[in-house]
Parts: structure tokens; C-alpha cells; sequence
């Protein structure tokens, strides 16, 4: 790879990037050509990028960037894939699932929402993540549990009253 290949690479990872708040990083290396393809097929349809990288360009892209990757950057060693995502928790679901057939992807690390989640022991944590459409939809149904409520007592006390007027 050229030095102007180089920095065309770190350029296209770097614009990657600044265009999302979750990235996960793993290693697939070992992955049969089926399972790749699997795990491939399992992200597009969960909306996921997944793009194998070059260590050394992702961790200058991480530096180019304006986000604060930490110390994300130390995990990349060995073969490394990112998941690029716009729900937290989708890629940790998809390693999970796919973890209960094989040992791979092994999950490095993560950047979600500018918070740095390092080693595979962070992956049942980052897969029970709740996304910000759960979070918002847990907020509404807890709001309108007690106007429900109130509603439904001042339907029965006025049904009750009509029962009485009868």
C-alpha cells in the first residue's frame, strides 16, 4: 500500500468515524469463509457495518478524529473488524448470537456514545444496552401509566354514578 493509498484509508476511516457515536471493535480472524459470510449477511440486515481494518490506519483515524477513543486504540493488535452501528446494542447481540456457535467474533472493544468498553468480558453488558428508541419507549409507557390510571377510576366512578342515577 502507497503512502497516498495510506492516507486515502485513514481519510475514508476517519470521515467512518466522525459519522457515528458506536463502534465495536473484534477480532473474526479464523472465521470459516460460510460463518464470515453469515455474520456478514447477519449486519447488513441489522443495519451494521462491518469492515475488516488495518490496525495501524484505524488507530491514526481514531487519533485524526475529534471523538476521544481513549484507550481503544491499545486493543488493536492481531486482525481486527469494526461494527459500525447507529443502535448501541446491535453488534454486541449479533457477536453474542454468533458466539453461541463458534468462539469468534471475540469483542476487543467498544465506543459507544463517547464511553470506552475494553474486553470480551464487556459483551453481555454492551448487548443488554438499551437503545435510545427503548429508552424513549420505557419513558412514555411509565408516563402514561398513572394518567391511565386516573382515567380509568374517573370512567368507572362515572359509570358508577350513572348505575345509581338508574
Amino acid at each position: 500500500m502507497t503512502r497516498e493509498e495510506k492516507s486515502i484509508a485513514i481519510e475514508d476511516l476517519t470521515a467512518q468515524l466522525a459519522g457515528t457515536n458506536i463502534i465495536y471493535v473484534s477480532d473474526i480472524s479464523g472465521l470459516d469463509a460460510e460463518t464470515t459470510s453469515n455474520l456478514r449477511r447477519a449486519c447488513f440486515k441489522a443495519g451494521i457495518k462491518l469492515e475488516v481494518v488495518k490496525n495501524t490506519l484505524l488507530a491514526k483515524a481514531m487519533e485524526a478524529s475529534d471523538n476521544d477513543y481513549g484507550d481503544l486504540p491499545s486493543v488493536l493488535t492481531g486482525n481486527s473488524a469494526i461494527f459500525i452501528s447507529d443502535v448501541a446494542n446491535a453488534p454486541g447481540k449479533i457477536i453474542k448470537d454468533f458466539r453461541k456457535k463458534s468462539a469468534k467474533p471475540v469483542l476487543k472493544g467498544a465506543y459507544i456514545n463517547s464511553e470506552i468498553y475494553l474486553g470480551d468480558d464487556q459483551l453481555d453488558a454492551l448487548a443488554t444496552i438499551k437503545s435510545k428508541e427503548e429508552l424513549i419507549g420505557e419513558i412514555i409507557g411509565l408516563l402514561q401509566s398513572p394518567a391511565q390510571r386516573v382515567i380509568s377510576a374517573l370512567q368507572n366512578q362515572f359509570a358508577g354514578s350513572e348505575e345509581a342515577e338508574a
